[in-house]
């Protein structure tokens, strides 16, 4: 018998219209997503945008939305789109890459848009080794122009331990960049003589404001904005309550996170929560009269590097908390706050590789570049 292909379709119809009267009334829920990661209070996707860094350090944004990239070795790496362009910038400065020493971070000035400033820090080639220097340049087509340093630290060492370093700005314009103390020489924290365990503090073209705390004190490093400190490969300026906080290596434990106020020690080496690499005692001292305590401490330790406070609307459960990268324990620490008191935090992408710094965009998107498995991730939040 012939088949009758109108009533094949009419049966189609009722069948789809039946189906469609069975969902009425309700939407249909979509699967969940596989790939999704539910953290504790977010939900979101890991956007892998490139998987052949080195040793990344910094990144940033200029104001036409291009991403760059620092590499310790010396190189600056250009991303348009999310995607690497496959291009490098020229007129990088030489870098003196020793250890932890060489490129390090990288930062637009508040007002790019305007005056198109970056700005560097990395450890300079000087007699006597290296030096942390900043440097501060614009952008032209795929050169680094105007280029001009800004501060060079002292003394200079042959070695490649602590160089911090990273830069912030205030809502004042004012630059602040971390300085470690040099691993072998600890007491370079506690003697306002010399440049390293600081915070420093400048204008952005180099001046040194008239009223950092030691300005005015005989032999003291003008620069100087806090002394006491590790190794801080963190520095991040909280806007919303107008603060800095610095996150510093501890040695064997002892890792901090700490608000950093005008002329304040901070207390290393002569106190910590810590003990040395072959497990003796540094000191027996965790407390002083005169040195600050953190707001927090790790331990065991952590290896805090590259942070950053959430102030974007994409992430509303997140917003005002740390996102901390970790560099021995690969991750990401999601730290929250009660004003100056640490209310506890959470893990994110444990193993992912060692995260040098996380960093959100223009556009309010947080990125995160890691060591050991080179990555450029960037999270998507779900809904």
């Amino acid at each position: 018998m012939k088949r009758n292909p109108i009533g094949k379709t009419l049966l189609i119809l009722i069948t789809v219209s039946m189906l469609a009267a069975c969902q009425s009334g309700e939407e249909k829920k979509a699967a969940p997503d596989p790939f999704a990661i539910s953290s504790e209070k977010l939900t979101f996707k890991v956007d892998t945008l490139y998987e052949e860094l080195e040793n990344p350090w910094g990144m940033t944004w200029l104001s036409d939305g291009t991403m760059l990239i620092t590499e310790r070795k010396g190189e600056i790496l250009v991303f348009k789109g999310d995607q690497y362009t496959g291009e490098k910038l020229t007129g990088v400065p030489a870098v003196h890459e020793v250890n932890q020493a060489g490129l390090l971070d990288i930062q637009t000035h508040p007002e790019h848009a305007d005056n198109g400033w970056i700005y560097i820090s990395y450890a300079k080639p000087v007699e006597g080794g290296g030096a942390t220097a900043i440097m501060r340049a614009r952008v032209q087509g795929n050169s680094l122009v105007d280029k001009e340093d800004l501060i060079i630290t002292a003394p200079a060492v042959e070695g490649g331990r602590h160089f911090g370093s990273r830069i912030i700005f205030d809502k004042d314009n004012y630059l602040y960049f971390s300085n470690g103390e040099r691993g072998s020489n600890p007491e370079n924290a506690q003697t306002l003589k010399n440049s390293h365990g600081k915070i420093h503090r400048i204008h952005d073209d180099g001046r040194i404001p008239e009223d950092n705390p030691f300005v005015n004190e005989t032999d003291a490093v003008a620069s100087i904005w806090t002394y006491g400190n590790r190794n801080p490969q963190g520095l991040v300026y909280d806007s919303a309550n107008d603060r800095i906080f610095g996150i510093e290596h501890g040695p064997k434990g002892g890792d901090e996170i700490n608000i950093l106020e005008k002329g304040n020690n901070y207390g290393w080496p002569e106190i910590t929560y810590g003990i040395d690499y072959d497990d003796s005692i540094i000191t027996e001292d965790t407390v002083k009269a005169g040195m600050e305590q953190p707001i927090h401490f790790w331990r065991p330790s952590i290896a805090p590097c590259g942070s950053m406070i959430v102030t974007s609307d994409r992430y509303p459960e997140w917003k005002g908390n740390f996102l901390v990268g970790a560099l021995k324990s690969q991750h990401i620490a999601r730290v929250e706050l009660n004003g100056d008191t640490y209310a506890g935090e959470e893990k994110l992408l444990q193993d992912i590789g060692r995260v040098r710094h996380v960093a959100q965009s223009p556009e309010g998107f947080i990125y995160a570049v890691t060591e050991g498995t080179g990555l450029l991730i960037k999270l998507v939040p779900q809904e």
